[in-house]
């Protein structure tokens, strides 16, 4: 029998371009300030990686790694500096690799990332001098750019922009090679990290327990009530659900008064958003028993003290930034998201893409600044439209 083989096309930098394009969502007019100070600041988290690994080097495990990282991130700033100049990423590396290369450009046709890379490579475990050297001629290639962009000089001259960018993309591939690390490896680590975060389409996955028996279910519609109340002049919350208290009535637990006793609310917008909790699951006693195994990893002890840390931890954060008061969709820090998916690395909520970690964490905090301010509420969780809503509760 034949058995049919897969045919994997190599990425081009002219497509690589198209869909970084889709992810600059910055509305500044096209200026070029902005991917120029994230050129700048990626070359020099590049050079903070090397820092960290001569420093730590028996420590610092994630070395590799974050050098794709990085170097996927200078190239998104590449390109999206190239796209508001009104330069092809294509024609810039056919500038910076001549010979056939530009022959194909003139052509018109279509330039890989593997096509300037030498076939065969040995990533570099640890950070080599010709590295560290090449890295910081980086730095002053960008440098330069910075320099002509501030004089103006870089102002309806594209070919002063080309010839820029393709000594900067001329060292960068330099720096690839030394590290051992394709380009195109780079960049597709770079489309679905900003797919991850900036979608072009927010389309909702399938409920977590989707697969679990209906009784094992995390409630897809349900309303709860919060509330506080005096008891031997101490202020607790209280929570009702179809007039049964639910949980423990709660406090700050905390020296200093911040409302904490509130918090209940981020794990119902985890619920209503990315359908996952087992702080809930606990406390609505909806384990998943049917199967030995989820139940004892993911709805188990160690899985609720997870979300609670996730929670403090997320809590702590919003302090310094008001609540989350002024933020819209997108706007969350995207380190903040990244902390939080290394927190559930391992359980079932590894799998929320964090737009949706995003959605999460705003809706519930606009419910926590509701009840920060009426001390009461009717919280509903819409888990089929991914909503946590909130409205006064006499």
């Amino acid at each position: 029998m034949a058995i049919a083989s897969t045919h994997f096309s190599p990425l081009t930098i002219a497509d690589y371009a198209a869909r970084a394009a889709e992810t600059d969502q910055r509305s500044d007019g096209g200026s070029l300030s902005f991917p120029l100070l994230g050129l700048f600041g990626e070359i020099g988290s590049l050079l903070s990686e090397v820092k960290k690994k001569q420093r730590d080097r028996a420590s610092y495990l994630g070395y590799a790694g974050a050098v794709v990282e990085e170097l996927g991130d200078v190239l998104w700033y590449l390109s999206t500096v190239a796209a508001r100049g009104g330069i092809a990423l294509n024609d810039i590396f056919a500038e910076a690799t001549p010979g056939p290369h530009l022959q194909a450009r003139n052509k018109g046709e279509a330039l890989s990332f593997a096509a300037v890379q030498p076939a065969i490579m040995t990533r570099a475990i640890e950070p080599t001098e010709a590295f560290e050297r090449t890295l910081l001629k980086l730095a002053g290639d960008v440098g330069l750019l910075v320099i002509d962009q501030e004089a103006g000089r870089l102002v309806d001259s594209p070919s002063s922009l080309l010839g820029r960018l393709s000594a900067i993309t001329r060292t960068l591939i330099q720096a690839a090679n030394e590290a051992g690390v394709t380009l195109e490896a780079a960049a597709v680590k770079n489309l679905a990290k900003t797919a991850d975060r900036w979608p072009r389409e927010r389309t909702y996955p399938a409920p977590l327990d989707a697969g679990a028996e209906p009784e094992e279910q995390l409630p897809r519609d349900l309303t709860i009530e919060i509330f506080e109340r005096q008891v031997r002049g101490q202020t607790y919350v209280f929570q009702r659900c179809n007039g049964i208290n639910i949980g423990d009535r709660l406090t700050d637990n905390a020296m200093t008064a911040d409302d904490y006793r509130f918090h209940d609310v981020f794990h119902y917008a985890h619920v209503a958003v990315l359908t996952w909790s087992p702080v809930i699951r606990a406390l609505l006693r909806l384990k998943r028993k049917s199967d030995l195994k989820i139940d004892d990893a993911e709805d188990g002890a160690r899985a609720t003290l997870i979300e609670e840390g996730i929670t403090t931890w997320i809590f702590g954060q919003a302090i310094e930034l008001d609540l989350f008061a002024n933020m819209k969709r997108g706007d969350m820090p995207f380190d903040l998201l990244k902390h939080v998916r290394q927190f559930v690395a391992g359980y079932e909520a590894e799998r929320c893409p964090l737009w949706l970690w995003e959605e999460a964490i705003l809706q519930g905090y606009t419910a926590f600044r509701f009840l920060r301010e009426h001390r009461r509420g009717r919280v509903r969780i819409d888990m089929n439209n991914r909503q946590l809503s909130i409205e006064a509760l006499t």
